[in-house]
Formats: C-alpha cells, sequence, structure tokens
C-alpha cells in the first residue's frame, strides 16, 4: 500500500513541480516516457486544505507527483509512506473538533477545545497544541500558519519530504521545528500572526490584544518528533470595546452622590478647576468602603482609603484643575456624596462628635420603653430619631444595608420620635440621652440619629438595635 498526504499553505505559486527523478536510473526513466501513454492518474486534489490519498503499491511502479500552482508563492508538504502502520502518524482530532471561545474581555479572549486522542497515547509521539492568533483569516494547516509566520522577503527551501522507502517516515527523515521556530511572529500590513505552543494545555487565554478589533484563531496539534500536525475548526472572535471612563465636573458647593457598582460605573474621575488658592474636597461614604485619590499635573496629592467622613484642605494656585478618581475598595457595591469648594470658611459638615456610635442601657431598658445616649459638640445642632421595628433575624442586614448618606427626609413619618436642639461647651458632659416610650414588649426596634449642622447636611449616627423585655 502506499499512502500520500498533502498539507498545503493558503496562497500558492505559479510553478510546476515534479517528482525529482535523481533516484531513477537511465532505464527507468526511458522506460517511463516510452510508456508515457500508458500513465494513469490515480488522484487529484485541487485546494489549499490537508488531502490524503491510499493505494495499492507495487515495487516495479514509478509514481509521478505533479504539483500545479494556481496562484503564487506556493509552498507545500507532502509525506509518501508505505507501512501499514501508518494510520496514526499523524495526530488525531476528536469527534467534535470545534474551538469553543468561553472568555472575552477588552484585550483578552479565553479558548478551549477537546483533547486529542494522540495526546493520551504516549505511543503517538511529543503531542503539542500550537495556537495561531491574527486579524485576517483561519488558517487550515499547520504548513499556512508557518509560512505565513516567516520574514517576509526570505524564501524558503522547498518543504517537499518524500520518503520511498518501506518503513515508516523517522525522526531522522524530518526533523521536527524547534519551539522557537513556532513562536516567531510576522506582521504584515494590518495584521500580526502570534502563534504559541502550549503543551497539552487545553484551555488558553491570549493577552494583550486590541479593544475592539475581530481576531482569528487556530489550533494545531503538532508532533514535533515527525514534523506532522492536525488542525482544529478555526473560530473567531470581537474583542471588547475599551469602557469609556466616568468623566464628570465638579462645581463649587454642589453635593453630587455616586455609585460604584463594579459593572456599568466601577469607578469615577471627577474635574476641578479652582476659583481660589485653597480648595477643600469633602467625601461621606453611603456604603461600602471608598478609595479616593486627588492629583494635579499628573503628581497624586493624596490617597486614602475610608469607610464614614473624610474632608481635604488643598493648596494651590488659582486656576489649577484637580482630577478625583473615585473607586469602591471592595467587592460589593459602594455609594459616596462628594462636595468641593474653594470657601473653606463655609465648612460642608458640622462638626462631629469624638464618636458617632448610640448607646443603650440595659438597666433602663423595659417592656415597653427603652433609653439611649449619644455624644454631642460645643455647637449648638439639631438631634433627630427615628426607630423601626424589625425582626432579630434581619438585624445584621438592616444594618449593612443602611444608607448613611440618607437623611431623614427618607424617612417616614411614623418613624420619628422626636427632634431636639443640644450642644455643651465641656465636650465631658456633651453626652444627651433620651428615653423612648410606647413601644411593644419582646420586640426587637433600629433606632437612628441625626446630626443636622448649620450647613443643611445630615450627618447619620451608627445605627442601635435594641430590644425590649418579654416580662417586666
Amino acid at each position: 500500500m502506499i499512502w500520500i498526504y498533502f498539507q498545503i499553505p493558503r496562497t500558492k505559486a505559479d510553478k510546476k513541480c515534479r517528482l525529482p527523478q535523481d533516484n531513477l536510473n537511465a532505464q527507468e526513466v526511458l522506460r517511463f516516457q516510452k510508456g508515457r501513454k500508458l500513465v494513469q492518474t490515480l488522484f487529484s486534489y485541487q485546494g489549499n486544505s490537508v488531502e490524503t490519498y491510499t493505494g495499492a503499491s507495487y515495487h516495479s511502479t514509478v509514481y509521478m507527483l505533479e504539483f500545479l500552482s494556481i496562484e503564487k508563492d506556493t509552498q507545500i508538504k507532502a509525506y509518501l509512506t508505505t507501512d501499514p502502520k501508518s494510520d496514526h502518524f499523524y495526530p488525531e482530532l476528536p469527534m467534535d473538533p470545534r474551538i469553543d471561545v468561553i472568555g472575552i474581555g477588552p484585550t483578552t479572549v479565553t479558548l478551549a477545545w477537546k483533547q486529542s486522542p494522540s495526546a493520551l497515547l504516549p505511543s503517538q509521539g511529543t503531542i503539542h497544541y500550537c495556537l495561531l492568533v491574527n486579524e485576517n483569516y483561519n488558517f487550515k494547516t499547520f504548513c499556512a500558519a508557518e509560512t505565513a509566520t516567516q520574514t517576509s522577503g526570505v524564501k524558503r527551501p522547498p518543504s517537499l519530504a518524500i520518503s520511498p522507502s518501506t518503513e515508516s517516515l523517522t525522526s531522522r527523515e524530518l526533523k521536527g521545528p524547534s519551539k522557537s521556530e513556532v513562536s516567531m511572529s510576522y506582521k504584515g500590513g494590518n495584521a500580526q500572526v502570534k502563534p504559541v505552543c502550549v503543551g497539552l494545555t487545553n484551555a488558553y487565554t491570549v493577552s494583550h490584544l486590541t479593544p475592539g478589533i475581530q481576531y482569528y484563531f487556530d489550533v494545531f496539534a503538532v508532533n514535533f518528533l515527525t514534523n506532522t500536525s492536525a488542525a482544529y475548526t478555526g473560530t473567531f472572535a470581537r474583542t471588547l470595546e475599551n469602557p469609556q471612563p466616568n468623566v464628570g465636573k465638579l462645581k463649587d458647593g454642589k453635593v453630587i452622590q455616586l455609585r460604584l457598582d463594579g459593572r456599568k460605573h466601577p469607578f469615577y474621575n471627577l474635574l476641578y478647576q479652582a476659583t481660589q488658592k485653597q480648595v477643600q474636597f469633602a467625601f461621606q461614604s453611603c456604603s461600602g468602603q471608598l478609595q479616593v485619590e486627588i492629583s494635579k499635573d499628573g503628581e497624586v496629592l493624596m490617597s486614602e482609603r475610608f469607610a464614614g467622613l473624610r474632608q481635604f484642605i488643598l493648596k494651590g494656585r488659582l486656576g489649577d484643575t484637580y482630577l478625583v478618581h473615585l473607586w469602591s475598595a471592595e467587592t460589593s457595591a459602594a455609594s459616596v456624596k462628594v462636595q468641593v469648594s474653594s470657601l473653606p470658611h463655609r465648612p460642608f459638615f458640622p462638626t462631629l462628635p469624638e464618636s458617632l456610635k448610640i448607646k443603650s442601657f440595659n438597666k433602663l431598658r423595659s417592656c415597653h420603653s427603652v433609653t439611649i445616649a449619644w455624644l454631642g459638640t460645643q455647637e449648638l445642632s439639631k438631634y433627630c430619631i427615628y426607630k423601626k421595628e424589625i425582626e432579630e433575624d434581619q438585624a445584621w442586614v438592616a444594618i449593612r444595608k443602611a444608607d448613611r448618606c440618607s437623611g431623614p427626609e427618607s424617612r417616614q413619618k411614623s418613624e420619628k420620635v422626636l427632634c431636639k436642639f443640644f450642644h455643651n461647651l465641656n465636650l465631658q458632659r456633651a453626652v444627651t440621652t433620651e428615653t423612648i416610650r410606647g413601644l411593644e414588649a419582646g420586640t426587637a426596634y433600629l433606632f437612628d440619629v441625626y446630626l443636622i449642622g448649620s450647613s443643611g447636611l445630615p450627618i447619620r449616627y451608627y445605627s442601635k438595635i435594641v430590644r425590649t423585655r418579654k416580662r417586666c
């Protein structure tokens, strides 16, 4: 039996190639030329992929392989063997040879493919998967891929390998390319061909791609020992567009609230042009932890991670432009209020006490009333108390989801307990208490206190959950 395998690149040349007759003696050539009319065409193929032919073999038969290209710049690989055990000489493809796209990003594409049966058999030689990326089209053969990676203008030697022996092709007769050879890249026009061999890994993330570009991906099972290969069915994918940066402008004295959800708006960039030499920035984390970075002329002036309230005063020149970069410091969503002003003598938020915690007294807790206390300041401010009945198993969720930027206007009127004014010049005595009556026995309540200063912006104390006694 004779077995012939053809592997043809995508491009073909206007040349006519015949099997070299150096190994034929003069009598055989003469006999072949005289009997040319008796020549029988055993196989014919036209295309640019892979084709095989298997037929009966006789020692007295002379075979002529004739290659006629219909385009230009052809390179072809042809293998011949008379070994009846050569069925698995080439890597075998799985039943489903498709390449799956399992992930797409702006600069990455993740691919996966099924294992070649040959890769699972050590007797089949050293099998590696080689992946090719380019912007033009899919390659049907590794031969074509190798051709595309060659440096432009450099001619390669003819890639015709014929073994007329009765033994299978050996590594000596077919020397496989080294890994450095299959890791070359060739840039032609706007296409970049990037081959990489990944061993037996059947999943790979291609990185360093350009956003918004369609790429073609090919995977080849390559036997480096015998220089043979098989091509998976190529695929293509378009990388995602880079998300447009969220850029906004800050205005003097105006409060804006932003939500950082990690998907649509993972971060914000805010610009502010100073009208005075001194600028005041204020940030109030409504939920979650926040990361803030302020820069000017490419220089980072401050960077801090926090939850709660922060104010920063920066000094510069008239007309300086500040860039504020905000993002959530946690995996969960975050919310923040931002305010900026060139008039530092007008504070945004009231003076805060040392602690914003609310305290309850167990001895002053009854079936129908509880007593709470909180710290005040030296400035006369307004304090409003609100209560809400909750289920005990929902207490942690209620506190976790509390919006610390919301004010009394977000509460129902039925939840309001009272509002009062308080201050004390002696900070040691700046503590106020309140007893809330008319509660249900054995019931959990969530209490909130809002501090409202002269600017009108409310500061919410940390919520407190207190349960009334069941029996009194």
